[in-house]
């Protein structure tokens, strides 16, 4: 096998990550669609893309980060508590609207100090999100939220659209996916802010050396996290009728670590694209599904994704190996 694979790459040239995990991805679904009926089936298809929405959306604000050479593991304690704390605001009377601009002001100010933290303080960003995470949980649960669970108020249609509604047929947790991803791959593609980023991960010591701000970038790398956690929150809210702020015990942040590192961006950060996002939440989204339909149990379930997890980290080390001079600008 491993002379088969030396040969292929010989004959076709050093193939990128991306593609490696797509001809995967595609592989898998033709498996599952000729072994298990009903597996093709639009149905499904359907119902397997809007499953894997969430994660798809939090991947995107954690793309950015990554891709920065960073990393945000309070990013589903920010989505949990910030939609949480919008759906106690509305049982409360306050209108949707303000609410929401509540708690997305809630979200953006742990992102800001994540990447105050970083920026400034310079304490690593395992560290520093981890305990932010930590602290947005505490202080969402201790002050700001009734209870474990919160609910939106009776007759809130326009919130439940988010979540349950469809726009030409299509399920709005697809579209604001879609949305979201566009968005992230136009800023990363053809704004400056986007080539700082890169520039950013790549080299953070000839960044700054080229004029680039480098710890207000941070902060709003960190900060844009926040916002499309907030974005994930509302619509996982909206889509069950419900928050359940104990998500933050799942594993979720490392499903969305899984989503990122399987599609290609590398941790060691500037290179990558939202399409990476796409195409490892599509891989992810069919493996979970098929196993699923299954009946493999959640406990199985895990560890298939931790093997694949640890297998895209062992590809992306191979395909992407650090120099010298990569691992010294990485301690700046």
């Amino acid at each position: 096998m491993a002379g088969l694979l030396a040969g292929l790459l010989g004959r076709f040239g050093k193939p990128s990550q991306e593609l490696i995990v797509f001809a995967i991805a595609v592989a898998c679904f033709i498996f599952f669609a000729v072994s298990l009926q009903g597996f093709a089936s639009i149905g499904n298809i359907v119902a397997m893309l809007r499953s894997i929405a969430i994660l798809g959306i939090l991947s995107t604000g954690m793309a950015v980060v990554v891709i920065g050479r960073g990393l945000d593991l309070s990013q589903v304690s920010v989505m949990a508590i910030s939609a949480a704390w919008t759906l106690t605001l509305m049982n409360g009377g306050m209108t949707l609207f303000p609410a929401m601009a509540l708690g997305l002001l809630f979200a953006l100010a742990i992102g800001v100090l994540n990447g105050w933290i970083i920026a400034f303080i310079e304490i690593p960003p395992l560290f520093a999100t981890l305990a932010t995470g930590l602290v947005c949980f505490g202080v969402g649960r201790w002050l700001l939220i009734d209870s474990v669970h919160a609910y939106p108020p009776k007759g809130a249609d326009d919130f439940l659209f988010i979540g349950q509604g469809h726009l030409v047929g299509i399920p709005m947790p697809i579209i604001i996916f879609i949305v979201a991803a566009v968005f992230v791959h136009w800023m990363l593609s053809r704004t400056v802010v986007g080539r700082h980023i890169f520039g950013l991960g790549d080299n953070m010591l000839a960044a700054r050396l080229m004029g680039v701000a480098v710890r207000p970038l941070i902060i709003f790398s960190y900060a844009f996290s926040a916002f499309i956690a907030f974005i994930a929150g509302l619509t996982m809210a909206s889509s069950v009728a419900s928050m359940n702020t104990e998500v933050i015990n799942s594993t979720l942040v490392f499903d969305v670590l899984l989503v990122v590192v399987l599609g290609g961006i590398s941790l060691s950060g500037g290179r990558g694209s939202i399409v990476s996002v796409v195409v490892g939440a599509c891989l992810i989204g069919i493996l979970l599904n098929g196993m699923t339909i299954l009946n493999v149990n959640s406990d199985a379930q895990n560890i298939a994704k931790s093997v694949v997890l640890l297998a895209a980290i062992v590809i992306d080390r191979r395909l992407h190996p650090k120099d010298e001079e990569t691992d010294k600008q990485g301690d700046h």
